[in-house]
Parts: C-alpha cells; structure tokens; sequence
C-alpha cells in the first residue's frame, strides 16, 4: 500500500541553507532504504520559514523503520536544533488504494464488448 508522508518544519530565520544542506542530506540517505519511492521538498509561499517535505513509501512499515532508524535520527536531531516547532508527521493512503483494501482487492469483472 503505497503512503504519502507529509513533514512540516518551521525553522528559525536565517536557517535556510543549513537545513536545505541536512534535507539533501536525509533524502540521499532515504533513497538507499527499502521501500523509499519519492520526495520533494516545499517551501511555503506564505512564509518561507515554512518547508513541507513529501516522500512516498511503499508501506507503512517501510516509512516506520526510516523514521525511526539511527542516521534518520542523527540528522533529525540537527535540524530540530534549528527549527522553531517540533516537526509535524502524518501519513496518507490513496483512497481508491483503501477502498480496494477494505473490499479484499475483489477484481473489476470483465468487460466483454459485443460486436
């Protein structure tokens, strides 16, 4: 089941390049964990203290064993240093995907055109 999982940071001003320094760093580290399929990184147009990170993985679990591995952690930590607020994780499934769960992944019947 593929998952979206949104990371917000606020950070302090003037952290900017530090912090885009340590996300580089985190995704390069992401990309060679098991179940890594995407990110991106944005930054609010609101206020550009704001950066939103959005990484696709393919299960939960693989999100869970990055988020709580040792060098995700290490990284982390440094930029917690130099935010303003605690990051804020969540996590999302594609709806069709649940939907298709919740019925067994029963398959569309066949559609047979008539000529």
């Amino acid at each position: 089941m593929l998952v979206k999982v949104f990371i917000r940071r606020y950070l302090k001003e003037g952290a900017e390049m530090e912090a885009f320094t340590l996300l580089k760093k985190l995704r390069f580290k992401a990309m060679n964990h098991d179940g890594y399929i995407s990110g991106e990184t944005l930054i609010s147009t609101d206020d550009h203290q704001e950066i939103m990170v959005i990484s696709t993985w393919r299960s939960l679990e693989d999100w869970n064993s990055w988020k709580e591995s040792k060098e995700r952690k290490a990284i982390d930590a440094q930029l917690e240093k130099i935010q303003v607020e605690q990051t804020r994780y969540e996590s999302f499934v594609f709806s069709k995907y649940r939907l298709s769960v919740q019925k067994g992944f029963q398959r569309a019947p066949d559609t047979v055109v008539k000529v």
